[in-house]
């Protein structure tokens, strides 16, 4: 998979228009989120992808909010349907915290409502005091 495959930290290489199209219609946690939004929230955070290798086309995305010093959510995370089952969100994942890693952050949060296999295989956990985090949502 690494040949047909590359995960890139390059905000410019991000397909906006796909990244949206992905967030907006088919996931379950920003469905009906608008462009502009998207965009705002791409320029507001570290950006990360995975290619095709032979065509450029962007198959996954994720994006993590940060401070670079302390804390990080990782969010966004997406695998196009067509190349699931193939390592790619594993691809993707393994990028992000190697690129967090780094930085040296006390914590990196997530939510899922799906993925949890996943993101135990890179050390996330379920929260040891989940009452302790609370959310304040629109």
């Amino acid at each position: 998979m690494s040949d047909r495959y590359f995960f890139s930290t390059a905000t410019s290489r991000i397909d906006r228009g796909r990244v949206h199209r992905w967030l907006s219609e088919q996931s379950y946690w920003a469905t009906g989120r608008s462009r502009r939004t998207q965009d705002e929230a791409i320029d507001a955070s570290r950006n990360y992808g995975v290619y095709d290798a032979g065509t450029g086309a962007q198959v996954a995305y994720g994006r993590v909010i940060t401070d670079g010093v302390t804390f990080a959510w990782l969010c966004d995370v997406f695998v196009a349907a067509e190349v699931r089952g193939q390592g790619i969100g594993k691809m993707l994942t393994a990028g992000v915290v190697n690129d967090l890693e780094a930085l040296g952050l006390s914590r990196i949060l997530l939510s899922t409502g799906d993925a949890h296999g996943l993101y135990a295989q890179f050390g996330f956990t379920a929260l040891a005091d989940p009452t302790r985090l609370m959310a304040r949502t629109r």
